[in-house]
């Protein structure tokens, strides 16, 4: 049996599932635990009905102690809606109560006034062999407001191109989703942790464009 949970320093852990469940709802990272609850909110700030996107705000258990962070009150009561909290994170929550996650709420991408969730095109590229890491960011568009940059890491021996990288995309989500720049970049930033630092390339292109992020 394999379990899985989601939390964080500032909550606890306060969703968790086994292997049964997750098969039962694929992807989830499971549903409340205790007296831990979840509201999904709109960007408007309105509740979400069940099955639909938004950011997540999670009520810890009650055992939890309350929190702050040290001389940044105001940090604090930024992620507090009613005593529920948020942690930066898209999802959704299913019919039955359990808990998906989209991406972080840093990383969404609003293009032409959709919501894009660049880890969905990031697990998609990891499909196609050859490629080692990718990260998908938003950047500056006259258009739409904002457009898809991936940055993939890839063997020196996978002969792929940009096209091959698009159309991979294009064949299994939708066009919009499609990043409209492919560069080759076999030197991710990363933080002390190994995960990508996507902020330093966001800001590549919003400073040439002349605006902040």
């Amino acid at each position: 049996m394999i379990f899985e949970y989601y939390g964080a320093t500032e909550i606890g852990i306060v969703v968790a599932c086994d292997s049964h469940e997750w098969l039962a709802h694929e992807g989830t990272v499971g549903r409340p635990l205790g007296s831990a609850d979840i509201h999904v909110f709109s960007p408007l700030g309105e509740l979400v009905a069940p099955g639909e996107t938004g950011e997540v705000y999670i009520r810890p258990p009650g055992y939890w102690p309350g929190f702050t962070y040290l001389d940044q009150e105001d940090r604090r009561r930024e992620i507090d809606r009613d005593g529920y909290i948020t942690i930066g994170d898209i999802g959704r929550v299913d019919e039955d109560g359990f808990l998906h996650l989209s991406d972080r709420a840093r990383d969404m991408v609003i293009s032409g006034g959709v919501n894009i969730y660049p880890a969905e095109i990031e697990a998609c590229l990891l499909e196609l062999e050859g490629i080692r890491d990718v990260a998908v960011v938003g950047i500056p568009d006259d258009e739409f407001g904002e457009a898809l940059a991936a940055h993939v890491d890839v063997e020196p021996t996978a002969g792929l191109t940009e096209t091959a990288i698009r159309d991979h995309v294009g064949s299994r989500l939708s066009g919009y989703k499609v990043p409209k720049i492919v560069v080759f970049d076999d030197d991710l930033p990363r933080e002390e942790t190994g995960k990508i630092f996507k902020r330093r390339i966001r800001q590549r292109y919003w400073q040439d464009a002349g605006r902040s992020i």
